[in-house]
C-alpha cells in the first residue's frame, strides 16, 4: 500500500517537473508509466508498490540535464533525495536508484532487479501510433529547421535500431502486451510504403500544431 503522504510528496513535487520536458516525456508520458508499473506490479505480488511508484515517478527526472545521460541523473535525483527517507530505507533507496538507472531502453545490461524490468517495460509504452508519433516528435525538437526528408530519415534509421527484428530494444516480460505491440509495429516497419504514409501524416500534424515551418 503507498501511504498517502508519499503519494502527496510526489504528486506535488516530483511529477510536476515533467512539464519542463519534450512531449515524449511529458506529464502524460510519466502518468502512464506509473500506471502500467503498477499494473504490473500486480502480477508479481513479491515487490514492493511504494518502490514501484516510486521508480516510475523519477524515471526521467533526469532530463532536466540532458537526454544521454538521464536515467543515471534520474537516479542521482532519486538518491539525493532526503525527503524520501521519510519511507525508505537505504536498502531500498539503492535499489530504487538501480531500478531508474537500468530502465533506458538502450541500457548494455540487463535490469538488476524486478524493479528495473518493471519500469523498463513500463517506459516501452510500445502502441504503433504512439511510438511513432513520438519519434516524430522528438526529431522535430531536435532539429525543427530541417527538411522533410531529413526528418524522415532520422525516423525510418531509429526505428531501424531501437524497433525492428534485432533492434536493441528488450523486453522483459514476453508474455505481456508490449510484446504483441511490438509485433504490430514490426509490421509497419517492414512495410516502407506503409511506414511512409504514416510518417507525412504524423509530420504534418506535427509541424502544424507546433507552428514549425519546413
Amino acid at each position: 500500500m503507498i501511504p498517502n503522504t508519499l503519494l502527496h510528496y510526489i504528486e506535488t513535487e516530483i511529477i510536476p517537473r515533467y512539464q519542463d520536458f519534450d512531449k515524449a516525456h511529458n506529464l502524460s508520458h510519466v502518468q502512464t508509466v506509473i500506471s502500467e508499473s503498477l499494473a504490473l506490479a500486480r502480477r508479481h505480488p513479491e515487490v514492493d508498490d511504494r518502490m514501484v511508484y516510486t521508480i516510475a515517478a523519477y524515471h526521467d527526472t533526469g532530463l532536466c540535464r540532458d537526454r544521454a545521460t538521464h536515467h543515471l541523473v534520474s537516479g542521482e535525483i532519486l538518491t539525493a533525495d532526503t525527503t524520501l527517507r521519510q519511507w525508505f530505507s537505504e536498502e531500498e533507496i539503492q535499489t530504487m536508484r538501480e531500478a531508474v538507472e537500468d530502465h533506458r531502453a538502450s541500457t548494455d545490461h540487463e535490469p538488476r532487479s524486478i524493479y528495473g524490468r518493471i519500469v523498463a517495460e513500463a517506459d516501452r509504452i510500445i502502441d504503433p501510433d504512439i511510438t511513432l508519433r513520438r519519434t516524430v516528435q522528438y526529431g522535430l525538437k531536435q532539429n525543427p529547421t530541417a527538411d522533410e526528408e531529413w526528418h524522415y530519415q532520422r525516423f525510418h534509421k531509429h526505428l531501424m535500431e531501437k524497433y525492428a527484428p534485432g533492434g536493441y530494444l528488450k523486453l522483459w516480460f514476453p508474455n505481456g502486451k508490449n510484446a504483441e505491440r511490438l509485433k504490430q509495429l514490426q509490421t509497419i516497419i517492414a512495410d516502407e510504403s506503409q511506414l511512409k504514409e504514416v510518417f507525412r501524416r504524423l509530420f504534418k500534424e506535427e509541424t502544424a500544431a507546433s507552428g514549425i515551418i519546413v
